[in-house]
């Protein structure tokens, strides 16, 4: 493998050297991964993306080394602070060994869909890699990584066990990535031991025994929402009996668990037409499972908001779990009021003896206020309810530091 260190192959002349604000520092030292732009106060030189940037304390002590973007307000992404190291071959292979050794006891063979690797809480800034059954997806979010793929290629072919590897790109780089050399696309099929014959086919694998379709090339996040695998274990513990609605189900994962759980009926409501596919799909491939066999299965393409608002029929269980309603700092007010509008609508269609899951995936909401607005909304609708559970995120998707906090879900029953 390709040797990065910065010991090894660029002088102290010439390495990228950084020096930042006292604010800056502090925040470094705490262990925060991100440092941004207007925290730098002076540079040896300009950066070039994916090269290593050491950042000096105001004393001229090695203070954190990171991974430097020049094009994003995250001008640089901590790999790791304290202590000098090298960041070299060995390096990243110890770093890949101790994400995959948090993962070993988590999963039997019933699950084959997981999270290797999360970010900046692993110790791989803007880096995620899922497993499918045999397919690893690696998905970054900086431009930094870029000029390293091929380095990282190397090391998850000789340490994960896999037969193809794609890349998934954010949206917010997917430009400069086409305009390197070599050129990059989201999408990517960047290893395979086998022909390509089906490019475009998702890919199946199970989670708990279930079978679900992953599309791997284009689909959301890198193909299915799995960091809400312990939530979709949990309404299947509630639905037995239940008719049970499904808003912005996108494939229909909590409706074939509460399905297999012994719900009466299930109805996913997404306004995506992809979506509502994919969820007949998945329905499909569980017919094996008496519960999902005998249950009635509807799908509706329509707004949630606006469906929600028209449609008279009541539910025993309803699951609302909408894309972020706030991507920007600047919309969380915004959000808020909008999980409690949602949340109302949600429980004025539960019938009596009813269950709301409410869930919300805006990092820019914290747990605590999220769930005050929909226990605000509980409280607005004069019914007597019960909260029983609060769940955040899973042990394959760690959150180290606050902005990593994005998931979180409650739980309430009403007695009238």
């Amino acid at each position: 493998m390709k040797n990065p260190s910065t010991a090894q192959n660029i002088s102290a002349a010439t390495r990228l050297r950084l020096r930042i604000t006292a604010a800056a520092e502090t925040i470094v030292r705490s262990g925060h991964p991100w440092l941004f732009a207007d925290s730098i106060h002076e540079l040896n030189r300009a950066g070039a993306s994916g090269e290593l940037a050491v950042i000096y304390d105001r004393k001229d002590k090695f203070l954190a080394v990171g991974l430097f973007d020049p094009d994003s307000p995250i001008r640089v992404r901590i790999l790791h602070a304290g202590k000098p190291q090298t960041i070299d071959a060995a390096w990243w292979q110890a770093r890949l060994e101790q994400a995959l050794a948090r993962r070993r006891d988590l999963f039997d063979a019933q699950t084959t869909g997981y999270r290797l690797i999360h970010g900046e809480s692993d110790g791989w800034p803007g880096l995620v890699l899922d497993h499918y059954d045999t397919t690893l997806v690696l998905k970054i979010y900086t431009a930094a990584w870029l000029p390293r793929l091929d380095e990282m290629l190397t090391l998850l072919k000789e340490n994960v066990p896999c037969e193809r590897i794609v890349l998934r790109l954010s949206r917010n780089i997917q430009a400069a990535a086409e305009h390197r050399t070599p050129v990059r696309r989201d999408g990517e099929i960047l290893f395979s031991q086998r022909a390509e014959t089906m490019l475009g086919a998702p890919i199946i694998f199970l989670e708990n025994g279930l079978r679900f379709e992953a599309d791997v090339l284009r689909g959301q996040k890198t193909g299915f929402f799995l960091d809400q695998r312990e939530n979709r274990r949990e309404v299947e513990t509630l639905a037995r009996g239940r008719r049970v609605l499904n808003a912005f189900s996108f494939s229909g994962g909590f409706s074939v668990y509460a399905a297999r759980g012994g719900a009466k009926s299930v109805t996913d409501l997404d306004m995506s037409a992809h979506a509502v596919e994919s969820a007949k799909r998945n329905f499909a491939l569980n017919q094996n499972f008496p519960g999902v066999a005998a249950c009635r299965h509807e799908t509706v393409r329509a707004d949630a908001f606006e469906w929600m608002a028209s449609e008279a029929e009541k539910f025993d269980l309803i699951v609302l779990d909408p894309p972020s309603l706030a991507k920007r700092a600047a919309e969380h007010e915004g959000a808020i009021r909008a999980y409690e509008r949602l949340n109302s609508q949600g429980i004025e269609k539960l019938a009596r003896d009813g269950i709301l899951v409410a869930g919300s995936c805006s990092a820019h909401v914290p747990a605590m206020e999220f769930f005050d607005a929909v226990r605000r909304a509980a409280m607005k609708s004069g019914r007597k309810f019960s909260e029983f559970k609060t769940l955040q995120h899973p042990p394959d998707h760690p959150a180290a530091f606050k902005e990593a906090e994005y998931l979180k879900v409650i739980y309430l029953k009403f007695e009238t």
